[in-house]
């Protein structure tokens, strides 16, 4: 019978084709299908003032006016059009996500490339302060910080990216201190390379993937963050966003008027970006870690793999 091992390898051959090409990730039908919703998102965000119907301040009609064939969506509590805000606020979302998960990455990347290289007392020290940022709730950490800091949206930003950093540190750390004892380091250590050489050089790139998969997965939850931050009435009051037209529409009373194309477009908007990012954040982890799939039960996909093809025909029993 074939051996745990002899699978690993060929599962990490895999990660190869048989033209010596690395696998795209674009290949990858998961990867794929969330990246193009994302892409919908992105192209309506970035052309919102060309394709928006009216603009997003401007009262067009009577109060929870029905959708028509002018209005697709309905109005608002306000008279607004509910599809230029929704249009609108999809640059605000978007902007909080991408931008505080870069935060999040570039400080928890940052920190657990240090704790897993360096070792020891440094790597104590960092991955306490970490285990302690892991245990502050977020809602009563952010509360706090809109009071302190004000409600504006680059405090958001940075609030948001500074709570959920920890999940990218823990993970870079566990890969650095796994690569701290390869040989190819600590070949390059011998020959007289500096520390930041090395990390920059064969630690970093190494990295990498799991610093991008991990970054796109943050996106879904910067997202979803700052949603519930305007919901809560703590986001930036001067822009709109899809959590401020949640908030906004019940105020308003939307559910006593059975105003339901108030609050299910955003709401729709934030399941649909959230579970694109997480879908090809998942497609990107699979594609560029092997590891992940050297196993009979693929756990990112939840589907058995066929027995035949991991044990082969060596897998006989004897007779």
């Amino acid at each position: 019978m074939s051996s745990l091992p002899a699978r690993a390898e060929a599962a990490l051959a895999g990660a190869v084709d048989r033209r010596g090409r690395r696998p795209s990730l674009l290949r990858d039908r998961q990867v794929r299908a969330g990246l193009a919703v994302v892409g919908l998102f992105v192209a309506a965000a970035v052309f919102a003032p060309w394709i928006a119907p009216d603009s997003p301040t401007k009262q067009v009609g009577a109060l929870y006016g029905h959708p028509t064939a002018s209005h697709l969506l309905g109005l608002d509590n306000g008279g607004y059009d509910v599809l230029s805000n929704l249009l609108y606020g999809a640059r605000t979302s978007l902007l909080v996500g991408f931008v505080a998960s870069l935060v999040a990455v570039l400080v928890g990347g940052a920190v657990g490339l240090v704790a897993g290289h360096v070792g020891g007392l440094t790597d104590v020290i960092l991955m306490r302060i970490t285990d302690y940022f892991l245990v502050i709730p977020d809602i009563p950490l952010m509360i706090v910080a809109a009071a302190v800091f004000g409600q504006s949206l680059r405090n958001i930003i940075v609030t948001i990216g500074l709570i959920y950093w920890t999940t990218a540190a823990r993970v870079i750390r566990a890969q650095a201190a796994s690569l701290r004892e390869r040989v190819y380091v600590k070949r390059a250590r011998s020959l007289g390379a500096s520390e930041p050489r090395i990390l920059w050089t064969h630690v970093l790139p190494q990295v990498a993937p799991l610093l991008i998969a991990n970054g796109v997965l943050m996106v879904a939850n910067a997202i979803f963050a700052e949603t519930y931050i305007s919901f809560l009435g703590l986001g930036d009051p001067s822009t709109i966003s899809w959590g401020r037209m949640i908030q906004s529409s019940l105020e308003g009373g939307a559910i006593f008027y059975h105003a339901w194309w108030a609050i299910l477009p955003p709401g729709l908007a934030v399941t649909g970006i959230v579970l694109a990012c997480t879908v090809a954040g998942q497609g990107m982890e699979d594609a560029l870690n092997p590891r992940l799939r050297v196993a009979h039960l693929g756990v990112r996909r939840f589907r058995l793999r066929p027995l035949g093809a991991a044990a082969g025909p060596s897998a006989a029993p004897a007779r």
